[in-house]
């Protein structure tokens, strides 16, 4: 599938067919009004944000690389249940921007999120560097209001300084944009410098979800959203890098894939809306490990998707 540009002129969706395979064999579709699915994965192969190592533009294609490994036929472990049973999912491929240009990038991202959350369906988004999330926000809290954040990461990324582009201050400008509902938003895995005193967000540092685990880490996580609308974005260096080595700016001593599985895998029953994961960098990984967690993590996203919609029909 191809589609035009509008980032050069064009009208048209923001979206092209990504190279090679789609995310879970799932069927790549591009008219979302005549589509039956009820999450679109999307890519956005943009990095022009980053302060370390770049790379994540290939993130989606990693990402979908990957999920070859996951496709199995009936229930996938340790659900009692095959997803394509309960969940229409499709792959709507990569957002377009100009190189070079990042406001095309802000512009058509927004437009197509807008327009996959205007067809009653929600997105599952691959970075790209985590400044993708602000954009995503912005359409979010368009058609929400601001919403709940669950925030896996090292970092708070509510840095004040940097550019207008930048992906460790996407959070800061969310919250001054008045996207986030930061009473019942929280931070999980952060292992880097941030002032507690007075701090906006419910903060759970990789010390701490590394010593209570998984359990107590969702009790704090369900306490804090309650039944708010919730986003989940999941930066990859949120893991320790030994599960997580291809990403721009490691952190030692962070979560395990392990306890980030079960973490998301618990968050059934709570209000989720959408998704990214972001800063998945495969020409640093090593054996598909990182894009092999990404995949993973965003696999059971959507089986938790699936089984809040089995819980619903009683």
């Amino acid at each position: 599938m191809s589609g035009k540009n509008p980032a050069a002129g064009d009208a048209d969706m923001p979206i092209y067919g990504p190279m090679g395979m789609c995310f879970m064999e799932f069927p790549m579709e591009n008219d979302l009004a005549k589509s039956a699915a009820e999450v679109v994965v999307s890519g956005v192969p943009f990095d022009m944000a980053t302060s370390g190592r770049s790379g994540a533009r290939f993130g989606p294609q990693g990402i979908r690389q990957a999920s070859a490994n996951l496709v199995w036929e009936g229930a996938r472990y340790p659900w009692d249940f095959a997803l394509d049973d309960h969940l229409k999912v499709s792959d709507i491929g990569n957002v377009l921007f100009k190189h070079g240009e990042p406001q095309t990038l802000v512009d058509n991202l927004q437009k197509h999120i807008s327009s996959i959350l205007d067809a009653g369906k929600s997105p599952l988004t691959f970075g790209g560097d985590h400044f993708i999330t602000l954009p995503i926000l912005r359409s979010i809290a368009k058609k929400h209001g601001p919403v709940a954040v669950v925030h896996f990461d090292a970092h708070t990324d509510t840095y004040s300084g940097g550019s207008e582009y930048d992906h460790g201050t996407f959070m800061h400008r969310a919250v001054q944009e008045g996207l986030v509902d930061t009473e019942h938003s929280i931070q999980i895995g952060i292992r880097t410098v941030f002032t507690r005193e007075d701090y906006e967000f419910e903060v759970l540092d990789a010390a701490w979800v590394n010593e209570h685990g998984p359990a107590e880490t969702l009790k704090r996580i369900k306490a804090r959203v309650g039944d708010k609308k919730t986003y989940l974005t999941f930066d990859i260096d949120g893991l320790d890098p030994a599960y997580a080595p291809g990403t721009g700016t490691p952190v030692a001593a962070g979560i395990s894939i392990d306890s980030a599985m079960k973490v998301i895998r618990g968050l059934q029953g709570t209000n989720l809306i959408g998704m990214d994961l972001v800063e998945v960098a495969p020409a640093y990984d090593h054996a598909e490990i990182t894009s092999l967690a990404a995949a993973t993590l965003s696999l059971e996203y959507l089986y938790v998707l699936a089984a809040n919609k089995i819980a619903s029909k009683g």
